[in-house]
């Protein structure tokens, strides 16, 4: 059966860069996996974003439920998305039976600094500097970010490098229970 690896953390926090890493990890053990980056997949639902409350309820159930239907097909799904919001999550993980949460923990200052150099294909720029801008929504900023209560795996990447957070998270992933091969 299928699996479903919600990463979440601030924007900044490294959650692109260890997924895809994690995904290469996986790919090397013989595990295929589908990565649903949220940046990409809102620039579809959303094409001129607005970070509403509202735009936010729609975007995180649409891709939750493009990750049940792609688990339910048997496809092993990287979701890459903040979720500030632990209901968004709590959605994926009473929607989808092989679900956990990667919390991808960085303090921030470490995300902010991170984000200001950061050169993602679909993720927005300068969204710390905007959040300085009258309606700008961003987690962890002027917008709540809602830490996960018990994540199924935790990495603070201030302690590991790039390298040693993926490893970390492939190895838990490959020998937790419902990642089954």
């Amino acid at each position: 059966m299928a699996w479903v690896m919600w990463f979440t953390g601030l924007p900044g926090c490294g959650k692109t860069t260890i997924a895809d890493k994690v995904l290469t990890i996986l790919s090397e053990k013989g595990i295929s996996a589908r990565i649903l980056q949220l940046d990409e997949i809102r620039r579809a639902i959303t094409p001129k974003p607005k970070y509403t409350e509202e735009e936010r309820d729609i975007v995180y159930a649409s891709l939750a439920y493009m990750g049940k239907l792609l688990a339910d097909e048997g496809i092993n799904v990287i979701i890459d998305a903040t979720a500030n919001r632990r209901r968004y999550r709590d959605f994926a993980r009473h929607l989808i039976p092989n679900f956990a949460e990667v919390f991808i923990r960085a303090p921030l200052s470490v995300c902010m600094e991170r984000e200001a150099k950061r050169k993602a294909k679909f993720s927005p720029q300068d969204i710390y500097k905007k959040a300085a801008g009258e309606k700008a929504a961003v987690p962890g900023v002027n917008v709540a970010y809602e830490e996960p209560l018990s994540a199924e795996i935790e990495v603070d990447t201030t302690s590991m490098n790039l390298e040693e957070s993926a490893r970390f998270v492939a190895d838990r992933i490959i020998f937790m229970p419902m990642a089954g091969k």
